[in-house]
Protein backbone atom coordinates (compact mmCIF):
# COMPACT_ATOMS: atom_id res chain seq x y z
CA UNK A 1 0.00 0.00 0.00
CA UNK A 2 1.47 3.50 -1.23
CA UNK A 3 2.44 6.09 1.64
CA UNK A 4 -0.10 8.59 1.75
CA UNK A 5 1.79 11.32 3.73
CA UNK A 6 5.66 12.67 2.71
CA UNK A 7 8.19 10.94 5.25
CA UNK A 8 9.50 14.71 6.16
CA UNK A 9 5.65 15.32 7.34
CA UNK A 10 5.78 11.70 9.07
CA UNK A 11 8.69 12.64 10.84
CA UNK A 12 7.25 16.27 11.75
CA UNK A 13 4.45 14.11 13.38
CA UNK A 14 6.20 11.52 15.23
CA UNK A 15 8.61 14.04 16.34
CA UNK A 16 5.47 15.80 18.34
CA UNK A 17 4.18 12.88 20.27
CA UNK A 18 5.69 13.21 23.86
CA UNK A 19 7.75 10.77 25.15
CA UNK A 20 7.97 11.86 28.55
CA UNK A 21 5.22 13.00 31.17
CA UNK A 22 2.62 11.69 29.24
CA UNK A 23 -1.28 11.25 30.25
CA UNK A 24 -0.83 7.91 31.00
CA UNK A 25 2.29 8.37 32.80
CA UNK A 26 1.07 10.86 35.19
CA UNK A 27 -1.82 8.83 35.91
CA UNK A 28 0.69 6.21 37.16
CA UNK A 29 2.52 8.49 39.00
CA UNK A 30 -0.04 10.15 41.14
CA UNK A 31 -1.65 6.35 42.02
CA UNK A 32 1.89 5.44 43.19
CA UNK A 33 2.05 8.46 45.32
CA UNK A 34 -1.37 8.06 47.03
CA UNK A 35 0.66 4.69 47.59
CA UNK A 36 3.40 6.39 49.78
CA UNK A 37 5.54 5.70 46.99
CA UNK A 38 8.70 8.54 46.14
CA UNK A 39 10.57 7.77 42.78
CA UNK A 40 13.06 9.16 40.50
CA UNK A 41 11.64 9.67 36.80
CA UNK A 42 13.72 8.94 33.87
CA UNK A 43 16.76 7.67 36.13
CA UNK A 44 19.87 7.36 34.14
CA UNK A 45 20.50 3.87 33.53
CA UNK A 46 19.85 1.49 30.56
CA UNK A 47 16.13 2.30 28.90
CA UNK A 48 15.56 5.77 31.52
CA UNK A 49 12.68 3.99 33.28
CA UNK A 50 9.92 6.27 33.84
CA UNK A 51 9.72 5.76 37.37
CA UNK A 52 12.97 4.29 39.27
CA UNK A 53 13.75 3.33 43.25
CA UNK A 54 17.07 3.52 43.59
CA UNK A 55 17.24 1.99 46.66
CA UNK A 56 14.87 -0.93 46.28
CA UNK A 57 16.40 -1.61 42.53
CA UNK A 58 13.38 -1.71 40.81
CA UNK A 59 12.81 -0.10 37.59
CA UNK A 60 9.06 0.89 36.15
CA UNK A 61 8.49 1.19 32.20
CA UNK A 62 5.25 2.31 30.66
CA UNK A 63 4.72 0.87 27.33
CA UNK A 64 1.66 2.79 25.30
CA UNK A 65 -0.15 -0.30 23.63
CA UNK A 66 0.22 0.54 20.15
CA UNK A 67 3.80 1.94 20.00
CA UNK A 68 5.08 -1.03 22.05
CA UNK A 69 3.36 -3.41 20.24
CA UNK A 70 0.70 -5.19 22.67
CA UNK A 71 -1.25 -8.12 21.04
CA UNK A 72 1.38 -7.75 18.36
CA UNK A 73 0.26 -10.66 15.91
CA UNK A 74 -3.02 -9.39 15.63
CA UNK A 75 -1.78 -5.98 15.73
CA UNK A 76 0.63 -6.51 12.68
CA UNK A 77 -1.85 -7.95 10.30
CA UNK A 78 -3.80 -4.52 10.48
CA UNK A 79 -0.46 -2.66 10.12
CA UNK A 80 -0.41 -0.83 6.99
CA UNK A 81 2.92 0.14 6.17
CA UNK A 82 6.66 -1.17 6.16
CA UNK A 83 7.38 2.08 8.15
CA UNK A 84 4.76 1.01 11.06
CA UNK A 85 5.30 -2.59 11.20
CA UNK A 86 9.66 -1.82 11.63
CA UNK A 87 9.09 0.90 13.90
CA UNK A 88 7.15 -1.18 16.15
CA UNK A 89 9.11 -3.98 15.92
CA UNK A 90 12.28 -2.21 16.61
CA UNK A 91 10.76 -1.15 20.10
CA UNK A 92 9.79 -4.35 20.73
CA UNK A 93 13.14 -5.54 20.33
CA UNK A 94 14.74 -2.63 22.30
CA UNK A 95 12.42 -3.25 25.04
CA UNK A 96 13.59 -6.92 25.31
CA UNK A 97 17.26 -5.20 25.13
CA UNK A 98 16.20 -3.01 28.56
CA UNK A 99 14.85 -5.77 30.43
CA UNK A 100 17.94 -7.74 29.78
CA UNK A 101 20.48 -5.47 30.68
CA UNK A 102 18.58 -3.75 33.38
CA UNK A 103 18.27 -7.32 34.86
CA UNK A 104 21.90 -7.98 34.48
CA UNK A 105 22.79 -4.64 36.76
CA UNK A 106 20.31 -6.55 39.64
CA UNK A 107 16.89 -4.05 38.89
CA UNK A 108 13.16 -5.62 39.04
CA UNK A 109 11.50 -4.65 35.94
CA UNK A 110 7.96 -4.00 35.64
CA UNK A 111 6.49 -3.12 32.61
CA UNK A 112 2.67 -2.06 32.58
CA UNK A 113 0.72 -1.26 29.23
CA UNK A 114 -1.17 1.96 28.55
CA UNK A 115 -4.59 -0.13 29.00
CA UNK A 116 -3.82 -1.91 32.20
CA UNK A 117 -2.52 1.53 33.67
CA UNK A 118 -6.35 2.69 32.42
CA UNK A 119 -8.49 0.13 33.73
CA UNK A 120 -6.57 -0.04 37.01
CA UNK A 121 -3.96 2.18 38.11
CA UNK A 122 -4.28 1.57 41.71
CA UNK A 123 -3.84 -2.13 40.92
CA UNK A 124 -0.57 -1.48 39.01
CA UNK A 125 0.63 1.00 41.63
CA UNK A 126 0.34 -2.13 44.29
CA UNK A 127 2.28 -3.78 42.35
CA UNK A 128 5.06 -1.60 42.01
CA UNK A 129 4.84 -1.09 46.31
CA UNK A 130 4.99 -4.77 46.26
CA UNK A 131 8.09 -4.86 44.27
CA UNK A 132 9.33 -1.97 46.31
CA UNK A 133 9.17 -2.98 49.73
CA UNK A 134 10.49 -6.64 48.53
CA UNK A 135 7.62 -8.59 48.02
CA UNK A 136 6.13 -8.07 52.22
CA UNK A 137 2.90 -5.95 51.10
CA UNK A 138 -0.26 -7.71 51.23
CA UNK A 139 -3.69 -6.09 50.45
CA UNK A 140 -5.26 -4.32 53.08
CA UNK A 141 -1.80 -3.80 54.99
CA UNK A 142 -0.91 -0.44 55.62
Amino acid sequence: MANRISPEKRSRIISSIRSKDTRIELKLRRALWKEGLRYRLHYHIAGKPDVAFPSARVAVLVDGDFWHGYDWPQLREKLNSDFWYGKILNNRKRDRKVNRALKAEGWTVLRFWEHQINNDPEGCARRVREAVRGGRYRPGEE
